[in-house]
């Protein structure tokens, strides 16, 4: 089972949590906001330091660490059905690939919009939720 770390905040990642549940079928990954109390216990317990909330943090079951474009492609390895392809981008200089990342993620508010609130989960996936 991984674990993903999300901006709660962010129009644009929960999309993507609603997208990796929507093809997780087996249930192995959970998820949490990086502005609450368990993702912060989780960081504290892997010493990871404050990521802050430009990055998706990715701790995979072996308890690797991943965040920002390692990430986003090792959750679309994990997820399979095809995903696994973009996986291929992991050749690409890391320096590169963050780049990119980071671009996106500085303007994912302007270009996706910004929730007042955390996503709060619906009954049928709260139980993939660690609260």
């Amino acid at each position: 089972m991984g674990i993903v770390l999300f901006d709660g905040f962010c129009n644009l990642c929960n999309g993507s949590v609603r997208f990796i549940i929507k093809r997780d079928r087996s249930g192995k990954f959970r998820f949490a906001s990086l502005q609450s109390e368990a993702s912060k216990a989780l960081l504290s317990h892997y010493e990871v330091s404050d990521t802050g909330t430009d990055s998706i943090v990715y701790i995979q079951e072996q308890g690797k660490v991943l965040n920002q474009s390692s990430a986003v492609l090792h959750i679309l390895k994990d997820l399979g059905h095809g995903w696994q392809l973009f996986f291929l981008f992991i050749y690409l200089p890391l320096p590169l690939r963050d780049a990119i990342y980071l671009y996106i993620a500085r303007n994912r508010y302007k270009w996706f919009g910004k929730k007042e609130k955390c996503m709060i989960p619906s009954d049928s996936i709260r139980s993939r939720f660690i609260c």
